[in-house]
């Protein structure tokens, strides 16, 4: 058992927090910025809250957070109350945002100074992963930092993997984003080509997923999306947060992106037909308009 605190209880956070106690066995603080989600979780989970990253932090073992983005995550670090002023001498902080490789980076210095290790984490496998246990964790950091870790990330992973140096769990993560989207195109072209030709789709999918063309989108989205019901899991404003990192990134490393650049912009026509939080499958609305 382990003291950990877990902050930011969103739809990824606030099982994936609970996994800690029930799967782990853990004793678990939480911060969140709304104190009534907190207290909801706590009395769901027995756990205990705190009013601040910094005290939530403090005294703890591993800090575990789940923000949005570079700037709420530099808030609940290095911010005012920010939890690197709780976390003590030897505790090892581990960031589950999907962010920038910079900020993981920035955060590991400021980590290192203080006396502690940063671990990049980025996790995949949307809000059912978080409810299941089952995410995808890519993680950057020292080898003796995720030693230290992984049993504990354990309690929400199925699968776990060190990269390589501070930065590339969100080099991977990005990784996965842009394979994502890619594979969500062609599979909504995919089923607009069978519709207008005439074919029965769920004979076509039932057929070409025992071969080539299968992949985790079609075998969990394809129905959904030929319904036209877009309501099962990550948002389009999420995914065009991420692919917006993945082009600034690219930018600065030389990678090529033609295609991921197309499906960024594929979504915002999405979001512009009022669909920012529907899913990411919703790329076929775009063609059915």
């Amino acid at each position: 058992m382990a003291k950990v605190a877990f902050l930011g209880l969103g739809v990824m956070g606030f099982p994936m927090a609970g996994h800690l106690i029930a799967k782990g066995g853990h004793e678990v603080t939480v911060y969140n910025r709304s104190p009534a989600k907190a207290q909801a979780w706590a009395e769901k989970f027995r756990g205990k809250t705190a009013p601040t990253p910094q005290a939530a932090a403090e005294g703890q073992d591993f800090v575990m957070s789940c923000v949005g983005n570079d700037n709420d995550l530099r808030a609940v670090t290095i911010g005012a109350d920010g939890a690197f002023a709780g976390v003590k001498a030897g505790a090892v902080f581990v960031d589950h945002t999907t962010a920038s490789a910079e900020v993981a980076r920035e955060l590991d210095a400021e980590a290192t100074k203080r006396g502690f290790k940063f671990i990049d984490a980025p996790v995949s496998g949307g809000q059912a992963g978080a409810e299941n246990g089952a995410l995808t964790v890519m993680c950057g950091g020292s080898a003796d930092a995720y030693a230290k870790a992984e049993p504990v990330i354990a309690a929400y992973a199925r699968m776990c993997k060190l990269l390589g140096a501070t930065g590339s769990g969100q080099l991977t993560k990005m990784v996965n984003q842009i394979c994502i989207a890619g594979l969500v195109e062609g599979l909504s072209e995919g089923i607009h080509f069978a519709k207008k030709a005439g074919l029965d789709v769920h004979a076509v999918i039932d057929t070409i997923s025992k071969g080539a063309a299968q992949s985790w989108q079609m075998e969990n989205r394809y129905k959904t999306m030929n319904d036209g019901k877009f309501d099962f899991g990550f948002a389009v404003e999420w995914m065009r947060k991420d692919l917006s990192i993945c082009l600034a990134e690219a930018r600065r490393n030389g990678a090529s992106l033609p295609v991921t650049a197309l499906c960024d912009a594929f979504y915002a026509e999405v979001e512009k037909m009022g669909g920012k939080r529907w899913d990411t499958s919703s790329l076929l609305a775009r063609l059915e308009r």
